[in-house]
């Protein structure tokens, strides 16, 4: 279940009539910057779990060698 030529010119008319041609560009800035935010986000999240992991991981190794 693809997306076919039709389809995407049709949702582009849409679009055009709905914001008009000067607002297109503004919104695909403001996606455009929403998408870089989103990933930064995904990122240091992924960065703190990694980091929180390895955290666990050496506690639990530390926790065997004294026992």
């Amino acid at each position: 279940m693809s997306i076919g030529i039709q389809e995407i010119t049709l949702i582009l008319i849409v679009i055009l009539l709905l914001f008009g041609g000067k607002r297109i560009p503004e919104l695909a800035r403001a996606f455009g910057r929403a998408a870089y935010e989103f990933k930064k986000a995904k990122e240091a999240i992924k960065k703190e779990a990694d980091e929180l992991t390895e955290t666990v991981k050496e506690e639990i190794k530390d926790e065997n060698k004294e026992a």
